[in-house]
């Protein structure tokens, strides 16, 4: 055989194609490609071919019908024909490739050096072939058998798919079963979470309680000895009861800001649609009903409605206004700004102030509950209000972060997903 070969090679996948096209370029043959029995028919009217490399499962017409009409062509029946094949891998199947006139019979997928091999011994027998053969059987025959080997994939197929079916139930049972467990751990763990609730609420109790009582009796003995017996008592001790007086104050507010920061955690969540522009106007005039936001100059965007509990959400703008509004009282004028801009898709708001600022590298301990960034002599609190902020964005699905700089304010954003 001439080692440079043009060979006709017919497959309805494009992969298929791609790959057995560039297996025979490779070892230096020309190739031409159709995807049907009836294509590499129209092919064979129109080039000269030394061979032929078919699949046999392909539309309209397939490989077996492919062979049978080659061989019945008197100017097509010499060429060498290979059967390529996937899917008709049995022995009948094999048997009938020889029986249509098929001179090799070769399995997907094969190695280039298999495929020429293969091309080789299909030469070969065709050589040898007894010239006008065209095939031991007859149409009749043909369509007999190739109808029997149709019949025995359908079978096939049939018992791949019982096969896949009772894979399908297994799998169907095993995800019930493992539904059953995820339900049994879910309850499990509800279980765990209304009694870690509980002992929260008793522990709220204890210190709203058990712990308040004690601090009230030892504040009213430190009064009842102020008021009784100060023109008896010397200077430092007068100062010792004063600062005695004032950490039994800070230990309640220290109290009193723990169980808000409770209760707004538990708090159960009843998300409505709401407008913040309604809800910061409400705010401003408490606070400055409260004098605190007399002399700020304060502007108010058009914030876009969102999703939220109405309740939870004001007290996120009582707390970062009252914070803008503190920070910024030694400004001339405190400016306050609430507005939002576009975060990646969503609605972020915001507070900004040109108040004392902070310092960025701080940023990370803002959100903790006790935790403050100025002197407690610059400006009151206890350092809660922006934990339970951050709480209750949290609890909505958001995020909540802030930017600033020292001397020149700060601004805290946040997110409320619908």
């Amino acid at each position: 055989m001439n080692p440079s070969l043009t060979v006709l090679i017919v497959d309805d996948q494009p992969t298929n194609l791609t790959v057995l096209r560039a297996q025979l370029e490779a070892k230096g043959h020309q190739v031409i490609a159709a995807t049907d029995g009836l294509e590499a028919l129209a092919a064979l009217g129109r080039e000269k071919v030394d061979a032929i490399i078919s699949d046999i499962l392909m539309p309209q017409m397939d490989g077996y019908r492919l062979c049978y009409e080659v061989r019945k062509n008197t100017r097509l029946q010499a060429i060498p024909f290979v059967f390529y094949s996937a899917t008709y891998t049995s022995p009948g199947d094999e048997k009938l490739c020889f029986d249509l006139g098929g001179d090799k019979y070769l399995l997907k997928p094969a190695t280039g050096e298999e495929i020429s091999a293969a091309l080789r011994e299909a030469a070969d027998a065709a050589a040898r072939r007894t010239p006008n053969r065209t095939g031991s059987l007859s149409e009749s025959d043909v369509m007999k058998e190739y109808n029997e080997r149709l019949v025995s994939k359908l079978e096939e197929k049939n018992i791949e798919l019982q096969q896949a079916l009772e894979k399908l139930h297994l799998a169907h049972d095993e995800i019930l079963e493992l539904n059953r467990n995820l339900e049994r751990r879910v309850g499990e763990r509800t279980m765990g979470l209304e009694a870690a609730n509980k002992e929260l609420e008793a522990f709220s109790y204890s210190i709203s309680h058990d712990l308040r009582t004690p601090l009230r009796a030892i504040d009213g003995f430190v009064r009842m000895l102020q008021e009784d017996y100060a023109a008896q008592l010397p200077i430092k001790a007068r100062q010792k009861l004063e600062r005695i007086h004032e950490s039994a104050t800070q230990m309640g507010q220290l109290i009193d800001g723990l169980l808000t920061f409770s209760r707004f955690s538990r708090q159960p969540l009843n998300k409505q649609n709401v407008s913040p522009a309604t809800i910061v106007k409400r705010v401003l005039e408490e606070l400055r009903n409260g004098q605190d936001g007399r002399s700020a100059t304060i502007s108010i965007a058009d914030l876009p409605d969102c999703p939220a509990d109405p309740v939870l959400l004001q007290q996120v703008f009582v707390n970062l206004l009252s914070n803008a509004l503190k920070y910024s009282r030694q400004r001339e004028p405190p400016v306050i700004e609430i507005g939002w801009r576009d975060e990646q898709g969503q609605c972020a708001y915001f507070v900004r102030d040109n108040g004392a600022g902070f310092d960025m590298q701080y940023a990370g301990r803002l959100f903790g509950v006790f935790q403050r960034l100025h002197r407690r002599t610059e400006f009151e609190g206890i350092g809660v209000g922006l934990s339970i902020v951050q709480r209750i964005i949290q609890r909505h699905g958001g995020r909540i972060w802030a930017e600033a700089e020292v001397e020149k304010g700060a601004t805290f954003y946040f997110t409320l997903p619908g």
